[in-house]
């Protein structure tokens, strides 16, 4: 699955529940590919709960690659 722009918009209680629920449902079970112009630091932005955010984090990090680019998209 492909969630391309993941921090393009900020995310209400509902949507960010619902985005979770999915990345929890495929964590350890399927792959993701994510595309994001945010740091893990600013991901407070995407999941208005601070607890949801670092689950939902740790979730995408475990058994990830991460590919950072510093280039202008």
């Amino acid at each position: 699955m492909i969630l391309d722009d993941l921090g393009y918009a900020s995310k209400d209680q509902s949507e960010a529940s619902v985005l979770f629920e999915l990345i929890s449902q495929a964590y350890e079970r399927r792959s993701l590919i994510i595309t994001c112009n945010q740091a893990f630091k600013e991901c407070g932005n995407i999941f208005p709960e601070k607890a949801m955010t670092i689950a939902a984090i740790d979730r995408l990090i475990h058994h990830s690659t991460i590919l950072e680019l510093n280039v202008p998209s």
